[in-house]
């Protein structure tokens, strides 16, 4: 966590308990606008490829971890805090959770093919394929702070 991350975390839950499990990290391939929409109250979820955690040897997700979101030039801009966790095959998430997303035109479409995308380009980097029914990590949160100091 960076300098400015651990300040706004720190500010933020000056004078309370301050919850263990946080990390600060941007979203995907377009972090303003991804961060935007999860101002906004458009993004309530987010899914990543369940491989990557074992590749990069990091822990799953749970329903106790805060996250800082940070934009594109690693400034917090928003405290969110994981509020279910699933795990699917890519091909068998729903319509309502490729909604809760919020990306591009709220569609399925888009959803699948702005992820086919990403996950085709990231495990490429591994030396892997995509697959249909990779298993994909699904997340849905709350906000819980905006950065009104940026």
């Amino acid at each position: 966590m960076n300098q400015a991350a651990k300040k706004y975390w720190d500010t933020f839950w000056e004078g309370q308990e301050t919850p263990e499990s946080v990390s600060a990290w941007q979203f995907g391939d377009d972090a303003d606008t991804l961060a935007q929409l999860v101002m906004d109250g458009m993004k309530t979820a987010t899914c990543s490829g369940h491989i990557f955690y074992d590749l990069e040897n990091e822990p799953l997700p749970t329903t106790e971890d805060y996250s800082i979101i940070l934009n594109s030039n690693d400034q917090p801009v928003a405290i969110i805090k994981t509020t279910e966790v699933t795990i699917s095959p890519m091909n068998q998430v729903s319509e309502e959770f490729a909604l809760a997303e919020g990306e591009g035109d709220l569609s399925y479409e888009y959803w699948w093919n702005t992820h086919e995308s990403f996950f085709r380009s990231e495990l490429k980097e591994f030396g892997l394929e995509f697959s249909e029914d990779m298993l994909v990590v699904c997340e849905r949160f709350k906000l819980i702070d905006v950065n009104e100091k940026l």
